[in-house]
C-alpha cells in the first residue's frame, strides 16, 4: 500500500500537469493576436499565462513530497529488518 503523503505528492504532480497545460494553452492563445496583427486581449488574459509556472511549482512540490515519502518508507524498511 502507498502512504498518504505519497498519494498527496502524486495528486500534486497530476494537478500541476493540468494547471501547466491550462497555462500553456492560455499562453498560445494570448500570443496569437501578436502574430496575426489582431487586437490584443485584455490584461487578465495575460495573467492566465501565470498558470504555467504555478503548475510547474505544484508538480515540483509533488515530486519532492513523493521522493521524501519514498525515502521514509525505505529507511523504515531498513530499520524494521532484523540484523
Amino acid at each position: 500500500m502507498s502512504s498518504p503523503s505519497a498519494d498527496r505528492g502524486d495528486a500534486l504532480v497530476r494537478a500541476g500537469a493540468i494547471v501547466f497545460g491550462a497555462g500553456a494553452v492560455a499562453t498560445l492563445v494570448t500570443f496569437v493576436p501578436l502574430f496575426f496583427d489582431l487586437p490584443r486581449f485584455p490584461s487578465p488574459a495575460y495573467w492566465l499565462c501565470m498558470l504555467m509556472p504555478l503548475g510547474f511549482l505544484l508538480s515540483v512540490t509533488g515530486l519532492f513530497l513523493s521522493a521524501r515519502a519514498q525515502r521514509r518508507r525505505a529507511v523504515a524498511g531498513l530499520t524494521a529488518q532484523p540484523e
